[in-house]
């Protein structure tokens, strides 16, 4: 499984249940984010500055694009054959073809595009509490704002280089 985005908010969560269920995992992300993407169980990690996974010989069963920064061109070039795509966020121009594009690529081909629908039942959540209860997994949080700073909270996070997830305080009588 090849996870693009692995070391923000989603990543972070999809490289720890990827590998629970048994998947071995490349994570793209930034050199500094790497030992935090190997610290959470990914097998193999690819620094996006120095090296183009589009233009590797590796092939992927699945892909996993949270930031969805690529084209699908480049997306359908690292997997299978039978391989499958999943977008789960991005640019305007991302979710536009993940939404439009992505599923017509998937007609008449064993390759499946797609864009990722949240539809988390009350059975997921306890699930997911539990897993962190017992420590399976664990929440990443990168930095915490005032609900006052929540302005820098968003630029932050926009910035696109957030390690895990960015929490706003939210106090009685703020």
């Amino acid at each position: 499984m090849l996870i693009v985005g692995a070391s923000g908010g989603v990543g972070t969560f999809a490289v720890q249940i990827a590998r629970l269920l048994g998947a071995d995992v490349t994570a793209v992300c930034s050199a500094g984010k790497a030992s935090l993407a190997l610290r959470l169980g990914a097998d193999r990690v690819i620094d996006y500055t120095k090296e183009d996974f589009a233009r590797g010989d590796a092939r992927y069963d699945l892909v996993f694009a949270i930031n969805g920064s690529r084209t699908l061109a480049d997306y359908r070039r690292v997997l299978t054959p039978s391989g499958r795509y999943l977008m789960a966020g991005g640019a305007w121009p991302q979710i536009r073809d993940g939404i439009f594009v992505a599923p017509l690529l998937s007609i008449g081909s064993r390759q499946k595009f797609g864009a990722s629908e949240s539809r988390a039942t009350t059975r997921d959540l306890v699930h997911l509490g539990d897993l962190l209860e017992q420590g399976r997994i664990e929440p990443v949080l990168d930095r915490r704002y005032p609900l006052a700073q929540a302005p820098d909270a968003i630029r932050y996070i926009e910035g696109g280089h957030a390690a895990g997830k960015v929490i706003l305080e939210v106090r009685d009588g703020a």
